[in-house]
């Protein structure tokens, strides 16, 4: 009930306050949640093959590690700029098909697109004057940068409407916005486990023969095989969503307001640049607290996101770029510690918000699981230490992989990782469709606003994070040290300054009743 609501029967029943009552999550509205929420595994899917299979990768491709990250620079920047303007615009969209729906399609038709490009970069590059064999392939480098700015470009325009249809679905009401987000990040849980499976299967090329070419080894061939298996999961899941799920129509007030900013776009020719600025500074101190928050934990969490699997392959098996033995299966058992991790992630991502309860509200469980997480990163020193110490060869003198204990250990340290995982996929965002549900502010706007507390760490450490490494010998330890800096940071800031969402639901009794 709201502040004005009337009831027949007895009498007018007017509620004087402005709180909800929180009513239980309609089976109706559940399963709508959950088939949206489902699209995420199909996004993850391909995520998951990113961030285990695609820097080494482009190592393979000649990219030396240092210039390695600059890779990745297309994702933030992509991020930064299409996800607020599909936001804003999908906000104010008047097609019959609904305000997301058509944005989720499209940047579902340009995944396809993106995944055949970066598969078959190297097939193309050679096709087109590259070599075979190690070195330098500026052709194959180019195809492939161009299909993964167009797959961030894609994941962007998949994510932000995705997450604005279920804040949409969950009908402005915090405590199903959190559970709706907690669905998102369990499906992402999801597209994780079966990516990073797919991921350190040695022989899935196997099932698409014709993936090996003489410019696609059996590592390229791999991931080639990977992606097809990603078209078909996110074609079939965003087709079912897109399907079964209708958005409901808009209210009167909203076609009204809509239709005026569409007027206002005909004056303006970047009304979009108005509208993210105006949010920017207009944002109340909450927000401000919650980017902050958001932009340290991500600071924390790119530089394990980025070089994962290379710290497995290169500190704990000891292997090199180009080591068809240690470095590989370095990178194929980090991609089984991140499939760990994602089972993790998975469980924690359902119980988020019975946590969240227990402990006293989600910002002090995010703060305590950022601590976590600190935790985490700085033990990669340690490992990478043992690791160091109990280093072996064979009687012929070759270097042998880490022992049992160390790979465990490993294993162990990325499993935890799921932990504080599920608090960074769910908690900020449902606090932001909290937040702006309750100034009125639009969904789609204020997750790409939110999106820029993350896509900006996200091109500090893809600019800085590769030479960094290097000034101090080329390993990946300096950037999980200044995470692990970032994340207690994140912690310290989320427990002392940010503010606790509104409750859900108070009794009855507490709201002045009067009855007429």
């Amino acid at each position: 009930m709201e502040n004005g609501t009337k009831r027949e029967g007895l009498g007018k029943l007017t509620v004087s306050s402005s709180l909800q009552v929180e009513q239980p999550l309609a089976p109706s509205k559940l399963w709508k949640i959950i088939v949206v929420a489902s699209i995420a595994a199909g996004v993850q899917f391909g995520w998951a093959l990113q961030l285990s299979l695609l820097t080494p990768y482009v190592q393979l491709l000649g990219i030396p590690h240092k210039f390695a990250s600059f890779i990745w620079l297309c994702g933030p920047i992509s991020g930064m700029i299409v996800q607020p303007v599909v936001g804003y615009y999908s906000d104010n969209c008047s097609s019959r098909f609904g305000r997301r729906r058509p944005f989720i399609a499209a940047g579902a038709a340009l995944v396809m697109i993106a995944v055949f490009l970066i598969g078959f970069a190297a097939d193309l590059g050679h096709a087109s004057g590259d070599t075979l064999g190690k070195g330098f392939k500026p052709r194959a480098i180019a195809v492939f940068v161009v299909g993964f700015w167009i797959l961030d470009v894609a994941n962007n325009m998949l994510q932000g409407p995705c997450r604005a249809l279920l804040a949409d679905l969950s009908g402005g009401k915090s405590g199903r916005m959190r559970t709706a987000n907690a669905f998102f990040s369990f499906f992402m849980a999801v597209g994780n486990i079966l990516g990073y499976a797919a991921g350190s299967y040695s022989h899935l090329f196997k099932v698409f023969p014709f993936s090996k070419t003489k410019a696609c080894d059996m590592y390229c061939a791999n991931l080639k095989s990977c992606f097809f298996i990603a078209i078909f999961l996110l074609l079939s899941l965003t087709t079912i969503a897109l399907t079964l799920v209708r958005e409901n129509e808009l209210p009167e007030k909203d076609e009204q307001e809509i239709d005026e900013k569409l007027a206002g776009a005909g004056k303006s020719k970047v009304p979009f640049f108005g509208e993210i600025f105006g949010a920017l500074k207009e944002l109340p101190r909450p927000m401000w607290i919650l980017l902050l928050v958001t932009c340290l934990n991500w600071i924390a969490w790119f530089p394990f996101f980025l070089y994962d699997t290379d710290w497995m392959a290169k500190e704990v098996f000891g292997g090199q770029v180009g080591d068809a033995r240690l470095y590989d299966l370095g990178v194929r058992a980090g991609a089984m510690g991140l499939l760990l991790q994602s089972v993790v992630l998975g469980f924690m991502s359902l119980g988020v918000e019975f946590l969240g309860k227990k402990i006293g509200g989600a910002k002090r469980l995010w703060g305590i699981l950022n601590f976590v997480l600190a935790i985490c990163l700085a033990m990669t020193i340690l490992v990478t230490k043992m690791a160091e110490k109990s280093r072996q060869h064979d009687p012929a003198g070759t270097l042998m992989g880490p022992t049992p204990g160390v790979k465990i250990g490993a294993l162990l340290l990325f499993a935890a990782l799921g932990i504080p995982l599920a608090a960074t996929f769910s908690i900020p965002f449902a606090l932001a469709s909290i937040f702006s549900s309750n100034r009125g502010s639009g969904q789609g706007l204020s997750l790409g606003v939110l999106n820029l507390a993350i896509v900006v760490p996200q091109m500090l450490v893809s600019l800085v994070g590769g030479p960094w490494d290097d000034l101090f010998g080329g390993g990946n330890l300096p950037g999980f040290v200044v995470g692990a800096v970032a994340a207690a940071a994140s912690a310290v800031l989320a427990l002392t300054m940010l503010p606790s969402p509104p409750a859900d639901a108070k009794p009855a009794v507490a709201m002045g009743l009067s009855i007429k």
